[in-house]
């Protein structure tokens, strides 16, 4: 019944349900990028040079003539499973690693959150720049210096949703019934730690995708020819005068997804909330 609750205040809310048709068109446009693309999204072509938008070349072409649109949809891909990957990542090892800290605690628990501690001292795009200068300029690096850089966000999430559900009357009540300690963690804690995490992850999907788009424009993430909204961006810097698409569009690209993953988060957030339920 809290389930149809959740959802139905979810769906009343038409920014959410907007914001929800948004990502998921950008999800759709990223799988069907090959049927989608009218274009060889890297084959350039020197006689079209910077063209403006036209019939031919809807959104216009870059500084070697290949076609905006084209490499706009194949870099919704890069973006995308940049925001997802990473974070699903983070929030599988966190699971873990939040029942172990904050339901056994003791010395482990210490250790795990000072190395936490530590790393949420640096600011989050920061690791991930560092972690990608040293690991290599690629997507597949790029991801997991992101993942490795949100990870301590959903510990400490996690850890605190363990410290909180273990002292519920339902938690106890098991204990008092003789379940085991890893019973009453699987049975009990981790389907109630779960929502949490859910939001923190629909969030930080859109914190991801800035962070690799920056990492593209810094030659870090996404490597040329390939597309990324990033490394467009990075292009068309040189260009602003002459062609102001080729900065345009993949600035509303970024923009459009971020807005609309975080407007998602809040109606989950909303949603989820025990306490508005």
């Amino acid at each position: 019944m809290t389930d149809a609750r959740a959802l139905r205040k979810f769906v009343r809310r038409p920014m959410v349900v907007a914001a929800a048709g948004i990502v998921g068109a950008f999800l759709l446009v990223a799988l069907a990028a090959p049927q989608l693309a009218p274009f060889d999204p890297v084959a350039p072509n020197l006689l079209a040079m910077r063209k403006p938008p036209s019939a031919v070349h809807r959104l216009g072409t870059d500084e070697v003539g290949r076609d905006v649109l084209s490499r706009l949809i194949w870099g919704a891909r890069a973006s995308l499973l940049a925001g997802v990957i990473p974070v699903s990542v983070a929030v599988a090892v966190s699971i873990p690693l939040g029942l172990l800290s904050g339901y056994t605690g003791g010395w482990l628990d210490g250790v795990i959150m000072r190395v936490t501690d530590a790393m949420l001292s640096i600011p989050f795009l920061i690791v991930a720049i560092a972690l990608a200068a040293f690991l290599g300029p690629s997507l597949t690096n790029a991801m997991l210096a992101i993942g490795i850089a949100a990870l301590p966000t959903f510990l400490r999430l996690a850890r605190g949703t363990v410290l909180a559900i273990k002292t519920e009357d339902y938690v106890e009540a098991a204990r008092a019934l003789g379940c085991s300690r890893p019973r009453v963690a699987a049975r009990h804690i981790l389907p109630n730690m779960l929502p949490p995490l859910l939001v923190q992850s629909s969030i930080t999907v859109a914190a991801a995708i800035i962070a690799e788009a920056s990492l593209s424009f810094l030659g870090l993430g996404q490597q040329p020819p390939a597309p990324s909204w990033g490394s467009m961006l990075n292009a068309a810097q040189r260009y602003l005068s002459q062609a102001p698409w080729m900065a345009l569009y993949p600035g509303l690209a970024i923009f459009c997804i971020v807005m609309a993953v975080n407007v998602l988060g809040d109606g989950l957030r909303d949603a989820l909330d025990p306490r508005q339920q």
